[in-house]
């Protein structure tokens, strides 16, 4: 009888063993290599959230008003520019002012303010509290675009004149803010609440429960051990105000962080 060919137990044992192996190598390559692309993908996606971020902050300070900037350890706070033209007449104690056309239409219940260097509270005045006469007007009327008056709710009379006439209309005051627990980042507008000291963000919170102020998340993510840092440097009438910011973003799944830093220069003469 032919002899039988075939394999020893002894030798599928270490065929199975050996495939055994195999598959725990590959399946260990396949995951480090999965979870190395995830990692990448988490660092990229912080990168350009802190690039989007920061943009964002930075555009919007660059429509800043100069001299109404200023910040504290959870909030930076501006006035934004809605427009800007010359004036050709400033009437005292009057309700109107004659301008040359914005060239685009303003919002009732935005301020007038004659371009100059002055205290930065007297920015934030509001209602009865107004300096009048003072470089802030109360509020006006709605101005057409081509309209070559603004009418004032009130009578007021500006202090100050500008060299090269500037006049600027601006809005009410937006705030970015951290939150309490120092892992969200939020930015507040349509408070319309003029305050000479700037607010925290627990009366921004409050606010945002009893009042039409509107709430925008910006990042969920920020690492709280970390703080974010707000530094206004003010004008002066050799360089424009610079505006430094820093904040930490924290990878959901890990430890790992994305450090984010941008220093903005406001043009004196926007």
């Amino acid at each position: 009888m032919p002899r039988q060919q075939g394999f020893t137990l002894v030798e599928l044992v270490m065929v199975i063993v050996l495939l055994g192996i195999v598959a725990t190598i590959s399946t260990q390559f396949v995951s480090f290599s999965v979870r190395g692309a995830i990692d990448l993908g988490d660092r990229q996606q912080r990168a350009l959230q802190g690039v989007v971020i920061s943009e964002q902050i930075t555009r919007e300070l660059r429509g800043a008003f100069p001299l109404s900037v200023r910040g504290n350890d959870e909030c930076l706070e501006w006035l934004p520019i809605l427009g800007a033209t010359a004036y050709t007449s400033l009437p005292a104690d009057s309700p109107t002012v004659n301008i040359r056309p914005f060239g685009k239409a303003i919002e009732a219940g935005a301020r007038l303010i004659v371009y100059g260097y002055g205290p930065q509270k007297q920015l934030y005045e509001t209602g009865s509290s107004v300096p009048n006469p003072g470089p802030v007007s109360p509020k006006i009327e709605k101005v057409e675009f081509d309209a070559e008056k603004v009418s004032l709710v009130a009578n007021h009379r500006f202090n100050a004149r500008s060299p090269q006439k500037r006049l600027y209309a601006v809005g009410g005051p937006v705030s970015v803010c951290r939150s309490d627990d120092r892992q969200w980042l939020y930015r507040y507008s349509n408070y319309n609440s003029l305050t000479t000291e700037q607010p925290t963000t627990l009366a921004l919170a409050a606010l945002a429960q009893t009042s039409a102020l509107t709430r925008e998340v910006m990042s969920a993510n920020l690492d709280p051990e970390n703080s974010l840092a707000w530094r206004v440097t003010p004008p002066s009438f050799k360089r424009a105000a610079v505006v430094s910011f820093a904040f930490t973003l924290k990878a959901q799944n890990s430890n790992e962080t994305t450090r984010v830093s941008q220093e903005v220069h406001i043009r004196n003469v926007p």
